[in-house]
């Protein structure tokens, strides 16, 4: 069975909460719930707030999972750290993010991690994580 951790990044512990028009009304924890029933994958699941702690969990699983996706949430359009641990590691990792990034503020449109990652979902809303799950499970 294939190994999948999500991570979350900065203030999606807020999913459910925080701008439901943006971001929903589900929070994090109860889509992970339907997410696990994804036939074919072991799902793992972790969030923080702290760009330290987000590095520090790549490190950990990224010579041993089968695949990573990653919603670094802001730190997606700045942290060079964060795009420096992706190349460092050999397990693939996904880019992902529930709004369309391009349809927002400018700053949203430049990923410092996207180019260490095999691929980036962005726009579908929670989706976005099955999708992903999607490609690695058929891998």
């Amino acid at each position: 069975m294939k190994r999948i951790l999500i991570i979350n990044g900065p203030n999606l512990n807020l999913l459910g909460k925080r701008e439901p028009s943006i971001y929903g009304d589900i929070s994090f924890e109860d889509f992970f719930q339907r997410l696990k029933d994804k036939n074919g994958v072991e799902l793992s699941y972790f969030q923080s707030n702290v760009e330290g702690e987000i590095i520090d969990k790549l490190h950990e699983v990224g010579f041993s999972f089968d695949g990573i996706i990653l919603n670094a949430g802001g730190y997606t359009h700045t942290s060079v750290s964060i795009a420096d641990a992706i190349a460092a590691i050999s397990s693939p990792v996904i880019e992902v993010h529930l709004s369309n990034v391009y349809a927002r503020e400018e700053y949203r449109h430049n990923s410092l991690i996207a180019k260490n990652c095999v691929g980036v979902i962005s726009g579908f809303g929670l989706d976005s994580y099955s999708l992903a799950i999607d490609y690695f499970g058929a891998k």
